[in-house]
């Protein structure tokens, strides 16, 4: 039927103009798929400069997209292309932990491959602790993913790719374990895409023809089952291109990192919570999204949906919680915030 030739065109799509249209990073029209949130914080950048430079050459990825709280997690990269973000991940993971890159192009995956051991010495482990595996993300079993078997899922700038972001989130949500979480970057619009851009071909390899309207993102993820989108950064895209802004109109565009976690229903009690600033890189304070930032020992009230994220998740571990409506301070390990003492009622939602 229709659908299905609708599919064929959209998957072998991307796959000329990533595979074979683009040689390198600068034949790119607009800033889409580049958008840089934010500095790149040391350690990452550090991990990038042990990665193998035909990696990074190959690779058309748009910024980084690089959650906190990573070591000895398993990890799946969605769309890894030649793997530089896999090999960057597979240093913050350690030797303990696992990372998967899948992607549907063959000239990608061969890149990522050719260099497993490399950099399986590089980084001074016994045995890899990467793979990467050949499959659509909207067919994640079919590429012989296990259910439960994943803490994080990462994506950059691949899901607008897909023609069915449905499959991808409730692929995503069946392969993570409880309590993980899909941290990924896209482009959304404004308002829901006509046919003719999304219809139009440069528009759907700039990242922005296969764009979500960011309420659908919303309702599909708690459809299939995630807690709330969080936001975390947002950037506005800019087309340099007249052609293209004419055919746009007035559609606008941003480039965003959402998280979404696989958790039981949310509580509609809040929390004090307290960071213990044990997660590498982020000692001081940890930007968890666009709502909260945590510093050190400080006393943070939370709304019910965050509690119910730090308390289910990897980062149970990383915070001290307290129910609401005791004293702030009773029962906190660290007596040096102990200057609040005001009860917080619970937050009735």
């Amino acid at each position: 039927g229709p659908a299905s030739l609708w599919n064929l065109v959209f998957l072998t799509f991307p796959q000329d103009y990533y595979g074979k249209t683009l040689k390198k990073t600068s034949d790119l029209k607009s800033n889409a798929c580049l958008a840089p949130s934010q500095p790149i914080p040391a350690f990452i950048l550090k991990a990038l400069k042990k990665i193998h430079p035909e990696v990074t050459a190959k690779y058309y990825g748009c910024g980084l997209v690089v959650p906190e709280c990573l070591e000895g997690c398993r990890l799946l990269d969605l769309g890894s292309g030649s793997g530089r973000d896999c090999y960057m991940l597979s240093q913050l993971v350690g030797e303990k932990g696992h990372v998967t890159g899948i992607d549907m192009t063959e000239d990608q995956l061969e890149v990522a491959r050719k260099y497993v051991d490399h950099h399986t010495q590089e980084f001074g482990y016994e045995k890899p602790n990467v793979d990467f595996v050949q499959g659509y993300i909207e067919a994640l079993k079919e590429a012989g993913l296990k259910e439960n078997s994943f803490d994080i899922i990462i994506s950059n700038c691949v899901v607008n790719l897909s023609p069915d972001k449905r499959k991808v989130l409730s692929d995503a949500y069946r392969v993570l374990k409880d309590g993980g979480e899909l941290y990924f970057s896209d482009v959304y619009s404004s308002s829901k895409l006509s046919d003719e851009i999304k219809n139009h071909k440069v528009l759907w390899g700039e990242c922005l023809g296969g764009a979500l309207w960011w309420e659908d993102l919303v309702r599909l993820a708690q459809e299939v089952g995630f807690s709330p989108p969080r936001l975390v950064t947002a950037n506005v895209v800019t087309v340099d291109n007249m052609e293209l802004e004419a055919v746009l109109g007035d559609y606008k565009f941003v480039s965003a990192t959402y998280r979404l976690f696989k958790i039981p229903k949310i509580s509609n009690k809040g929390s004090l919570v307290i960071y213990n600033g044990n997660i590498t890189g982020f000692e001081e304070s940890l930007e968890f999204d666009s709502q909260y930032t945590f510093k050190v020992d400080e006393v943070v009230e939370v709304d019910g949906e965050v509690a119910s994220i730090l308390s289910h998740s990897r980062f149970a571990e990383e915070f001290t919680f307290q129910p609401p409506g005791l004293p702030a301070g009773c029962s906190v390990k660290k007596p040096k915030v102990c200057t609040n003492t005001r009860t917080i009622a619970p937050n009735v939602s």
